[in-house]
């Protein structure tokens, strides 16, 4: 069944809603830290993968893992360096460093296909990419001067939007579709044995396994399945300016219910970095509908 465009937004919206709740999640945990969060979120992901796979593909279901090529196994490395870098930088600074500075993968993704795809930058776009890293920088100076350890935290939430970029040149490079699902799958298997040397011994509560396994399921594992089915009825823009809305619910819900408040410098550098996204996506749109007429 084809979704109506209202529809495929209203999902879309939904997506974004559950994208945002990490932070608050993680805000929660007893005594889980680090390493050892990044693997059991990544662990129970791949359970929920391997029971969809199981449940809908039967005996063939990992036959992928076999033929699914360089290209599969390369975004699946990029999906292992985000699922990684974003639950380390998640425990290490605020949860706005993290999720402005992931912000900013669209502006990164199209200046990495300067090099990759042989993709001309236009001046719009270097201009929002100044106005962004400007905003970037700001936060990244208030991090040095507030306390060292949220630079280096918003530092590694930094690789977050570089793998995005690469992943996604990666595939466009690549001529051809790769199912976004296996290579969610293959990210989060090597997440999970990445991050399990470093993980041990465990420390977490039976609560907050709880509370990482509604992460891997509810979290990573079913939004990001419902964005593939909506990336066939919205366009990347659309998709990327709705993505922006991450940003926002993460930020207000460690603020609302966990009480962590942005300070002034994060609020002014993430306003000036949305808010140029937010123009530049909508810009985006308005000439690909103007193209379509």
């Amino acid at each position: 069944m084809t979704l109506s465009h209202t529809r495929a937004v209203a999902g879309m919206l939904l997506v974004t809603l559950m994208w945002s709740s990490a932070g608050l999640v993680t805000r929660q945990l007893e005594s889980a830290a680090s390493f050892e969060v990044t693997f059991w979120r990544s662990s129970f992901t791949l359970i929920a993968l391997t029971a969809f796979f199981a449940a809908t593909q039967g005996r063939s279901a990992f036959s992928f893992l076999r033929t699914g090529g360089k290209t599969l196994w390369m975004s699946g490395l990029m999906w292992a360096v985000m699922f990684t870098c974003f639950m380390l930088a998640i425990t290490m600074t605020t949860v706005a460093n993290v999720l402005i500075t992931m912000s900013i993968s669209p502006l990164m993704t199209a200046v990495l296909a300067r090099f990759m795809l042989g993709h001309a930058v236009n001046p719009r776009t270097w201009l929002a990419i100044v106005l962004a890293g400007a905003g970037i920088a700001w936060m990244y100076g208030h991090s040095l001067s507030a306390d060292p350890k949220y630079l280096v935290g918003t530092l590694v939430a930094l690789a977050v939007p570089i793998a995005a970029a690469i992943n996604w040149n990666l595939l466009q490079r690549s001529g051809k579709s790769v199912d976004l699902v296996p290579a969610l799958f293959i990210g989060a298997l090597i997440s999970s044995v990445v991050a399990l040397p470093f993980a041990m011994p465990f420390r977490a509560s039976a609560q907050d396994l709880g509370w990482l396994a509604l992460l891997g399921v509810f979290q990573l594992a079913i939004p990001c399945a419902l964005a593939v089915r909506l990336a066939r009825t919205l366009p990347a823009p659309e998709i990327s300016l709705l993505a922006l809305l991450e940003t926002v619910f993460g930020i207000a819900w460690v603020w609302w219910f966990s009480h962590e408040r942005p300070s002034q410098h994060v609020l002014f550098g993430g306003s000036v970095v949305l808010i140029t996204l937010a123009v530049n996506e909508i810009i985006v749109i308005q000439a690909s509908q103007k193209g379509r007429k």
